[in-house]
């Protein structure tokens, strides 16, 4: 049975219309995956702010701490000394302090620092 002019044009028309209908469905989704593109890359962009924020603020709050830690183990070095007799005895006890509190840090090292800062950062990276 032949084709009637009016069935072939009929079938044109849904072909264009399907071409059109397809290319407006793939700009669409371009635009979506770009769109998601941007927005993951934001989230990751703000995720790395936070964390170097916190960082960073951490990080400055160790400092102080060490300032004061120093100037202190001055103090009481001097102060030792003077009710020993000679300075460098009260440096050399405050030294012999460290050097245990630095024994003790090593052994407990992974349980009391590396393991709290390690979630930090991963709670960080995560919320």
């Amino acid at each position: 049975m032949p084709l009637k002019p009016s069935t072939l044009k009929t079938n044109t028309l849904n072909t264009s219309q399907e071409v059109n209908d397809f290319e407006e469905l793939y700009g669409k989704v371009e635009s979506y995956f770009s769109t998601s593109f941007e927005l993951a890359k934001l989230k990751s962009l703000e995720v790395a702010v936070l964390v170097a924020s916190s960082f960073i603020s951490t990080l400055s709050v160790i400092v102080m701490l060490l300032l004061f830690i120093l100037v202190s183990s001055i103090g009481i070095a001097l102060w030792l000394g003077d009710l020993l007799g000679e300075a460098y005895y009260g440096f050399f006890i405050v030294s012999f302090f460290y050097l245990f509190l630095g024994l003790v840090f090593s052994f407990f090292l992974r349980r009391w620092i590396t393991k709290p800062v390690s979630k930090l950062i991963i709670t960080e990276a995560l919320s």
